[in-house]
């Protein structure tokens, strides 16, 4: 109950930013709309929807962790949570009273770029409700990342680590702009050391119901999004204590 409650209080933090809330739904959708419109005026198979969607999908997400640092560096900044730690709310209670509001976002998120794909010629089935279970983990990465960031840094310092860093990476080291074996085997290397080339590869297994694929890359984004957490509960902790 005290987690819910925490987590009641942050929605209505994320709903008060309608602006940033606009942004973080509408860019990817911008992005999913241009770059099919430039795959419609090419010779060649560079954007077709089936490729692109789970790529954008994941690329989304980068918002979301922008959305989870803004929000707790934000209270950090405005002493509100010098006050809450008064309160009998652990550290694992901030964690996730600040997560459970931003998972309904990323769905949201994901499902207005899947509609949209949808009226783009991605063709409905089952399997898209699979991608959202498998895209979840990813989500949760992004989530924790942000949350990493925000009990660490300053706001200011998080708008550069989760807005332009972060998205940067999970744009072009995800392999959606691009075959990553065009840039070589070392890019590809590094590319395969993160989540984010194995969050979109397991995207696409789904989508395609290759569903014995989707797990040598998801237990890689699983891997990262349950140390990226710990990491983000043991920060905010002691952060607690520090201050």
């Amino acid at each position: 109950m005290k987690t819910l409650a925490f987590a009641s209080r942050n929605t209505k933090e994320i709903l008060r930013d309608p602006l940033n809330l606009a942004f973080g739904l509408g860019f990817p959708l911008a992005l999913l709309l241009l770059l099919s419109l430039i795959q419609s005026n090419i010779p060649v198979s560079l954007f077709e929807i089936t490729n692109l969607i789970p790529g954008i999908a994941v690329f989304g997400f980068s918002f979301i962790s922008l959305s989870s640092g803004m929000l707790i560096a934000k209270d950090r900044g405005e002493s509100f949570l010098m006050r809450l730690f008064a309160s009998p709310l652990t550290g694992v209670n901030f964690v996730l009273g600040y997560t459970l509001p931003l998972l309904p976002l990323a769905i949201l998120q994901s499902a207005i770029c899947f509609i949209t794909a949808f009226f783009l010629g991605l063709r409905i089935s089952t399997h898209v409700l699979v991608v959202f279970a498998v895209l979840l983990p990813a989500a949760l990465f992004f989530i924790a990342v942000g949350l990493l960031a925000g009990s660490l840094l300053t706001d200011k310092q998080v708008g550069g680590i989760c807005g332009a860093l972060l998205s940067n990476l999970a744009g072009w080291l995800s392999g959606t702009w691009f075959d990553l074996d065009l840039v070589g085997p070392g890019f590809k290397k590094m590319a395969c050391a993160l989540p984010f080339v194995h969050a979109v590869e397991a995207g696409k297994a789904a989508l395609a119901g290759r569903y014995g694929g989707i797990m040598p890359h998801l237990w890689w984004v699983v891997g990262y999004a349950a140390v990226t957490i710990v990491l983000a509960t043991f920060a905010f902790s002691k952060r607690m204590k520090g201050d």
